[in-house]
């Protein structure tokens, strides 16, 4: 069995190993138990149940939540030579006649469908009639109410067990705490399942977060790290994605916007030139992104602060999907957390608890200044195994920690006091540094002894040691109108006993981290360029999106290993049966006339 997979692995996607708990995962499918598996965006879910299924007789259905998800995954499987298809809203009767005649001859091996389509009685009907190899259901949280993204439909699919008694189920997500796992499995009534927990490490990632300040400007600074490189830009509001996509615009870069005020075909023809590659950012609201399955995206931009740390794992993680160095930028205020607290108005009240309680773990991932990736582990409940990841802004050095952070921690507290604890942060921060605005002098704040205590620092400054006093739970916020009050933690603090830690960019130059050096390692960037160019040419006379030909990993490897024949070409990382086939011929020639034109080696055996 596990010869079997491997064999399929290698023939139809190039991949010459299991990564970590595939081969568990499809072995679980292949004797028939029941599992549910979660791995990491990029950890190589979506091949835990498309080998199984090349692999076993009958068909394997899956069920996936939208269309565009179901689209790229079918275009994909069948450049590796899988037959594969999808029934939805978009394809035409014939099209629909067609895959249905490919299922009565045996010719299918996945079949994608919607949640809906799946339980309506009688589509059920005729998938009983049918010898079904197992039933692979994608983004399992949406079926947990205690789940980032719960979607009412994906309920529906408890009714499977009773519907098909004797087929195997195995539920798959990227994203999933302890609770939601066990609420999957209780809603889908698995039996005996295996519990599959990969690493939600993401080591080819690199987290930054930074205080909003000029918001356009710190963009701008990102997305000039990445010319003409994919990039997903996320905004809170509507509003934000129109300006944020109008100002960029303007200044040149190739941007679209994505958000559910537009109509369905500026969306649909944003997103297929995001994925297309006819532009290269997209700005958006979190409507886009799941169904997207986009591997060669190099950085992911928060505009504002996300709602929860699943969120946040979901949407960074739809960068680097190829398992190369991207970069994950978080730019947040203390107004965040209010404008999602508003948003959540009209919420059930447990939802809203549940809601509020994610919320608040999030403000405190922005505000606590420890490593990035230890703190997205440990919320998970997983470890990071060392004292620093080396990819993030903490355990790169670019933020310091203040040297009398006790002090001024003290100052701004002691400040909180004086006002009566009536005021929020902004007139605080404008207090402590001395502003002679007409609103302190008329409350005459500006004879507190407080007053100007920080007038050393800028307004922006001392604002942001707020957020980060309130963010570590030193200080609170209160009421509509986000007053400071001084927590039991802050009064020790006061007292001494507790020394908080308060972070600032720091002066010194940026590290480079060792992922981002690591993956172009022994790569001849000029026959990368080459070679991404030849992938957009063949994709555009194909009418498919260019890393469904080739992912930027596979490329990468081709400018490091330079295969000269066939033969050399197929043991390309990534390189299949097909793909050889399909597009080898006119790779290796162009390998082959750059190491001529630039006088270098090839065939080389990267260790």
């Amino acid at each position: 069995m596990t010869e079997r997979l491997a064999t399929a692995l290698q023939k139809y996607w190039g991949y010459g190993e299991f990564r970590p708990m595939q081969k568990e995962a499809m072995e679980c499918l292949c004797t028939g138990r029941d599992v549910v598996v979660v791995l990491p965006t990029g950890g190589g879910k979506s091949l835990c149940f498309q080998a199984p299924a090349v692999t076993s007789p009958g068909l394997a259905v899956v069920v996936s939540p939208l269309i565009s998800l179901m689209k790229d995954q079918v275009d994909a499987l069948t450049e590796c030579g899988v037959p594969a298809a999808r029934i939805d809203s978009s394809v035409s009767p014939e099209e629909r006649d067609d895959v249905l005649e490919q299922i009565r001859n045996r010719r299918l091996k996945l079949l994608y469908i919607s949640p809906e389509r799946l339980v309506s009685e009688s589509f059920s009907k005729y998938l009983q009639k049918l010898d079904l190899s197992f039933i692979a259901i994608d983004e399992a949280h949406c079926i947990s109410m205690w789940g980032h993204d719960f979607r009412p439909e994906y309920r529906q699919l408890g009714s499977l067990r009773k519907v098909f008694p004797k087929v195997t189920i195995g539920a798959y997500t990227a994203t999933a705490t302890e609770h939601v796992r066990r609420d999957i499995a209780e809603q889908l009534s698995l039996r005996d399942p295996a519990m599959l927990v990969g690493s939600f490490d993401r080591p080819n990632l690199i987290y930054k977060v930074r205080p909003r300040n000029r918001i356009v400007k710190q963009v701008c600074e990102v997305i000039d790290r990445h010319r003409d490189e994919s990039g997903i830009i996320y905004c809170i509001r509507r509003r934000d994605v129109d300006e944020m996509a109008a100002a960029l615009t303007v200044k040149g870069f190739c941007v679209a916007p994505y958000h559910a005020g537009m109509s369905d075909e500026a969306r649909k023809k944003n997103q297929d030139d995001f994925v297309t590659e006819k532009i290269d950012t997209i700005v958006a609201t979190i409507a886009f992104g799941m169904g997207i399955d986009k591997s060669n995206v190099r950085y992911v931009i928060h505009a504002g602060m996300p709602k929860s740390l699943e969120h946040y794992q979901q949407e960074s993680g739809r960068s680097g999907r190829d398992g190369l160095e991207a970069e994950c930028c978080l730019f947040y205020s203390g107004g965040d957390y209010g404008t999602w607290k508003s948003l959540m108005g009209e919420m059930d009240p447990q939802a809203k608890e549940i809601a509020l309680a994610k919320l608040s773990r999030m403000y405190r991932y922005c505000t606590e200044g420890v490593c990035r990736r230890k703190a997205i582990l440990e919320y998970f409940g997983q470890s990071l195994g060392k004292n620093e990841c080396s990819a993030c802004d903490i355990c790169l050095g670019d933020v310091d920690s203040i040297e009398d952070s006790l002090i001024v921690a003290q100052k701004i507290l002691s400040c909180v006091l004086r006002l009566g604890q009536r005021f929020g942060g902004a007139y605080t921060a404008m207090v402590l540094t001395g502003s002679r605005d007409q609103r302190i002098l008329d409350n005459g704040h500006d004879t507190l002894s407080t007053y100007g205590l920080l007038s050393e620092h800028d307004s922006h400054a001392v604002q942001n040691w707020i957020e980060q006093l309130t963010g570590q739970g030193f200080l609170e916020k209160t009421g509509d109108y986000n007053v400071l009050v001084v927590t039991t933690e802050g009064r020790r603090v006061l007292k001494g006993e507790v020394t908080p830690r308060l972070l600032r960019p720091t002066q010194k130059p940026e590290r480079k981290a060792k992922v981002a050096t690591d993956a172009w390692q022994g790569v001849d960037r000029r026959l990368f360029e080459t070679l991404r160019m030849v992938r957009g040419a063949l994709a555009r006379e194909r009418g498919i999106p260019a890393f469904v030909i080739f992912g930027d990993a596979a490329l990468r490897d081709m400018a490091r290993r330079r295969p000269s024949t066939l033969q050399a070409f197929l043991e390309v990382k990534g390189v299949g049966q097909t793909k050889a086939r399909q597009y080898g011929r006119i790779m290796v020639e162009r390998i082959r006339a750059h190491c001529i034109e630039h006088a270098i080696e090839m065939d080389l055996s990267p260790l």
